[in-house]
């Protein structure tokens, strides 16, 4: 392999696809509850953007785990979108194992990738229509 092809894929960006069993049902979770409209569509999936980054709903058979983070945002205040996400009717994950615990939905994590320039991190997870479990984060210098 040469040089120029050891990094073929950190060139490209990533997206994020979560299924969806009724995209229907997906598509006014995302929009009534979430505030996140499709920017385009196709016959049994939904692309979604935020911020430069995108993600797509694809009509499934099969189901989400919902036993790991799948998709994830960061933000710059974690208290006020979960406290706006409630309102909205959003049932946030409480979490109670050694090393993470969470208070109002909202969990404080030491340690978090060096070179995001932060100690840590707060954070909160919640589950879409479908299943898929979704989480929000806020570094914290």
């Amino acid at each position: 392999m040469t040089a120029d092809n050891t990094n073929i894929l950190a060139r490209g960006s990533v997206a994020t696809r979560l299924p969806a069993q009724d995209l229907d049902r997906a598509r006014r979770f995302y929009s009534e509850t979430l505030g996140l409209e499709p920017v385009d569509e196709r016959p049994g999936g939904l692309l979604y953007r935020c911020g430069e980054t995108e993600f797509a709903l694809f009509e499934s058979a099969g189901s989400a785990p919902g036993t790991f983070t799948q998709m994830g945002w960061q933000v710059d205040d974690v208290e006020t979108i979960v406290a706006e996400l409630k309102q909205r009717g959003v049932r946030f994950e409480e979490v109670d194992l050694p090393g993470l615990r969470t208070r109002d939905g909202i969990a404080d994590i030491d340690g978090n990738y060096p070179s995001k320039g932060a100690r840590g991190e707060r954070a909160a997870w919640f589950r879409d229509s479908e299943g898929n479990l979704l989480g929000i984060g806020e570094p914290v210098a």
